[in-house]
């Protein structure tokens, strides 16, 4: 327990800040994810040859080729550098530790937006269209049909999908310990080069992954009983 506890021989703050970093992480894949996603979403299903050819390319490389391989040829990209360079210079934080963070953070997000592409995809099937067409059909504008009747009933459908992306995104950032950044993972093996602890530490790690999936289940499980409220149940159900 001392070596697991907050005071100065105790790795609790390390463990605890590397699994506030796994979440941030997280959080700002997931968002990086559902912009790109969405416009990978909408290349596939606007019937457009050459975008529906793009939308497909992108799920198929990104989702088959390992993420290891994709975070490292993000964070040795020159965007990152230049942004995390930058904002050093600027007194926001050190860059190497921005570039380790924007790396982890768009290497993560654009294998989430594979994934999440084929979620929103797949909500919009489940649309009904003759919704869609009843819209039309009474003069409403475009930009109105989406945000009255697709965009809520995709939100609806894709909540349970997203939450599997999300756990993805969870587990898939311990490869970004790769890059230097202080995550669980990181924290874990450093924890265990200090003290010759695998098992106590690695285990700890595992508990922490578990604690972020469970209540990110918890979460998106009552988001998806909140969005069903707002639409009619069928009758007999």
């Amino acid at each position: 327990m001392a070596t697991l506890g907050f005071g100065e021989t105790g790795w609790g703050l390390y463990l605890l800040g590397g699994a506030g970093m796994t979440l941030a992480v997280t959080l700002a894949a997931m968002l990086i994810g559902a912009i790109v996603g969405a416009l990978v979403a909408w290349a596939k299903i606007a019937g457009n040859l050459p975008a529906t050819l793009i939308g497909n390319v992108y799920t198929v490389v990104l989702r088959g080729a390992p993420e290891l391989l994709i975070i490292y040829m993000v964070y040795f990209g020159r965007v990152v550098d230049v942004i995390g360079n930058s904002l050093g210079a600027l007194g926001i934080g050190n860059s190497t530790t921005i570039n380790s963070f924007l790396a982890g953070a768009l290497g993560v997000g654009l294998i989430s937006a594979a994934y999440q592409a084929e979620v929103f995809r797949g909500a919009f099937t489940a649309i009904a269209k003759g919704e869609i067409e009843a819209g039309r059909a009474i003069g409403m504008p475009r930009f109105m049909r989406f945000r009255r009747i697709i965009a809520p009933q995709i939100m609806r459908f894709a909540i349970p999908g997203l939450g599997n992306v999300f756990q993805l995104s969870v587990k898939d950032s311990a490869l970004i310990s790769v890059t230097g950044l202080v995550e669980i993972m990181n924290a874990a093996n450093k924890a265990n080069g200090s003290t010759r602890q695998p098992f106590l530490f690695y285990t700890v790690a595992a508990c922490l992954y578990l604690i972020l999936t469970t209540f990110s289940t918890q979460i998106f499980s009552a988001g998806e009983r909140r969005v069903a409220k707002s639409f009619r149940r069928p009758v007999g159900s």
